[in-house]
């Protein structure tokens, strides 16, 4: 599940793509199988980059004119030159860093002009409503410091070198899942109707059905968990 669309990307064959804040290593998965494109995605968790490096060595799918590789790094301070790669996604990292700010100058210090940077943050109705229910979700290490609201966010970007290209929302039918789990904090681990909406969830995730994904796209604009934004370094 890719909450940043490499179709809007548009990666070129033989450009460099970075995915800062990689996680498990989804969205390079994602760009891998797309283009030829050397990958990168780098995260500050030892244990999720470790994660997956595994994951891509079960994916076990290889070729020479492609890479993908992962590294260890703080994202207000990326080891990389300036102008170093076509594309930067960035997909639910922002709202984990008080100095965002940091990280949005970096990433445009290591994009080449005319770059894309993507990125993803909470849609700010579902998240407050998290907050609203819970506030150990607040407090969690490592969790959310903040509420983006769209035009702040969209704001910050912008004035650090951007350009704006487009907006798209998406995961509305995993709000409620987020919400039921605030709801039930501390007893989440052993709700019936929250491992019931997961399996759900999976099964959307497989099947794809038509109802599904047009309940989830008339939900979009009200409770979409994620906000996705396109820029172009100018």
């Amino acid at each position: 599940m890719q909450t940043i669309n490499i179709n809007y990307i548009n990666p070129k064959k033989g450009a460099k793509l970075l995915d800062l804040g990689c996680g498990e290593g989804r969205h390079c998965f994602g760009a891998y199988m797309h283009s030829d494109l050397d990958v990168f995605g780098f995260d500050m968790s030892k244990e999720d980059v470790q994660k997956a490096l595994n994951n891509f060595e079960e994916f076990n799918e290889n070729s020479p004119s492609k890479s993908c590789s992962f590294g260890v790094t703080d994202a207000r301070k990326l080891p990389f030159s300036d102008n170093s790669f076509d594309y930067v996604i960035c997909s639910e990292v922002l709202e984990h860093i008080i100095e965002f700010e940091e990280v949005i100058s970096e990433i445009n210090r290591i994009l080449k002009p005319g770059g894309t940077f993507a990125a993803s943050v909470p849609k700010f109705f579902p998240e407050w409503i998290c907050w609203k229910l819970s506030k150990a979700y607040q407090e969690m290490p490592g969790g959310h410091v903040r509420i983006f609201k769209y035009k702040d966010f969209k704001k910050s970007i912008l004035d650090r070198g951007f350009s704006f290209k487009k907006r798209h929302w998406n995961h509305a039918l995993h709000s409620p899942y987020w919400w039921l789990q605030c709801l039930l904090w501390d007893t989440k681990e052993k709700s019936y109707i929250i491992k019931k909406y997961h399996d759900f969830l999976v099964w959307d995730m497989m099947k794809k059905p038509f109802l599904t994904k047009m309940l989830e796209f008339i939900l979009q604009p009200i409770i979409a968990k994620s906000v996705v934004a396109y820029f172009k370094k100018k």
